[in-house]
Formats: C-alpha cells, sequence, structure tokens
C-alpha cells in the first residue's frame, strides 16, 4: 500500500505535469485563436473600411466640383463688376465730353458776343464815313450854290441861270456817283412803284395813265426807291396795249 501510496503520490505529479504540460500546449492554441480572431476583426474593419474609402474617393470629386461651381458662382459677380465699372468709365467720359462742348459754347458765345459788338461798331462807323464821304462832296456844290448867288447878287439875274444850270449840273454829278439815278418818267406809261401822281391831265391822243409832266423828279438809289417823282397823268386816251399784245403784233 506504502508503494501504492507512493505510486500514486508520484503518478499524481506526473498527471499534474502532463496537465500542467498540456496546458502550454493549449496556451499557445488560444493565442492562435486570439490572433486569428484579431486577423479577422482586422480584415472586417478593413473590408468595412474600404468602403468608406471609396466613398470618400468617389466624393472628392464633389468636393473638387465644389470650388468649380464657387468660380462659375462668382463669374457673373466679376462680369457685373465689370459692368460697373465699365459703366463708371462711360459716365465719366460722358461727363468729361460735357464739360469740354459746355467750355466750347461758352467760348463761341463770349466770341459771338464780341464779334456782333465789333459789327455794330463797324456798321456805325461806316455810316459815319458815309455821312462823312457825302456830306465833303457835297460841300463843293454849297460853295457853287454861295458863289452863284453872290454873283446875281452883285451882277443882276441875267448870268443866274447859266451859273445855276452847273451848279445843278454838278450837284446831279456827285450824286450820280455814288449811285443815285434820276426818275425823269416824262411821257412813259405811269408806274405807281416810281412815281406818284398828284392830278390828271385830259388827253384823248395820248395813251391813257400817261405821265404828261413832272413836278417833282424822283431819285433811285441801287434798286430802291428813295424818293417817288411827283406826275401827272393823262386820262380819256385810248388804252395802252399790254406787252403780250406788242409780242403777237411784231
Amino acid at each position: 500500500m506504502a508503494k501504492s501510496g507512493k505510486d500514486d503520490a508520484v503518478s499524481i505529479p506526473i498527471d499534474d505535469a502532463n496537465t500542467g504540460a498540456e496546458a502550454p500546449s493549449s496556451s499557445p492554441t488560444c493565442a492562435n485563436d486570439s490572433a486569428t480572431a484579431a486577423d479577422a476583426k482586422s480584415a472586417a474593419e478593413g473590408a468595412a473600411a474600404e468602403p468608406v474609402e471609396a466613398e470618400v474617393l468617389e466624393g472628392e470629386p464633389e468636393e473638387a466640383e465644389k470650388p468649380a461651381e464657387g468660380a462659375e458662382g462668382e463669374k457673373p459677380a466679376d462680369d457685373a463688376k465689370a459692368e460697373a465699372e465699365k459703366a463708371a468709365a462711360e459716365l465719366a467720359a460722358a461727363k468729361a465730353e460735357a464739360a469740354e462742348w459746355k467750355d466750347k459754347f461758352m467760348r463761341l458765345h463770349a466770341e459771338w458776343d464780341t464779334y456782333r459788338r465789333r459789327t455794330n461798331e463797324q456798321r456805325e462807323a461806316e455810316k459815319a464815313r458815309a455821312a462823312e464821304k457825302l456830306v465833303t462832296s457835297l460841300l463843293p456844290v454849297i460853295d457853287d450854290f454861295e458863289r452863284t448867288i453872290d454873283y446875281a447878287e452883285k451882277n443882276g439875274e441875267g448870268e443866274l441861270l447859266g451859273g445855276v444850270r452847273a451848279v445843278h449840273s454838278k450837284f446831279v454829278g456827285v450824286l450820280e456817283k455814288d449811285g443815285v439815278e434820276v426818275i425823269d418818267p416824262t411821257g412813259e406809261a405811269f408806274d405807281a412803284l416810281e412815281a406818284q401822281a398828284v392830278a390828271t391831265v385830259p388827253d384823248t391822243e395820248a395813251f391813257d395813265e400817261t405821265v404828261h409832266e413832272v413836278y417833282q423828279k424822283g431819285y433811285r438809289l441801287g434798286a430802291k426807291v428813295i424818293r417817288p417823282a411827283m406826275v401827272t397823268v393823262t386820262t380819256g386816251g385810248p388804252k395802252r396795249p399790254k406787252p403780250e399784245e406788242d409780242e403777237t403784233e411784231e
């Protein structure tokens, strides 16, 4: 029994040793199982993470497109700013042009006032010179009248007629040099534009409305009648033929 007990005592440690030996052998297996489980978990997490990364990668173009959309959104703003700057520049140019034209207008207005004033002054000066010229031309005629009067007073009326005629001719010559024409329509058809009838004279032989006598001669300066002639006109005679009838007869 004692041997048996010894054997039992010895066998127990052996069993314990075997058990202990098996325990270490089972420990690596558990470790391997744990590693395998960890690897599986990591693989599962990796597999789960890959779609996320794929989703992230697929989402990156959208994020990349967002700045492009932002650029397109900023483009109208830039265009509006450019248009505003262009409008402001055009407005400034228009204001500058308006100011320039206003300055030109003011200058032209001032020049026109100066021109008008000078023209009026020149016109008045020309009138004064014309009057002076006329008076200067008439002074010798006045002198001749005075000499004729003196001669008639000293020597009687015998030579007065010739002197008066000479003075008259000289006076008319001065007026003719200045463009004056004498209106003397004696024997011509009465023209109300150049003559004024002061009386009528019956005459059956002369054409009706013929100037019979001139009481006062008229004068024309250029194309303007400055004084119509005072005349008498015949009446009771045949009607004067019209110019059309005269041409037909010819």
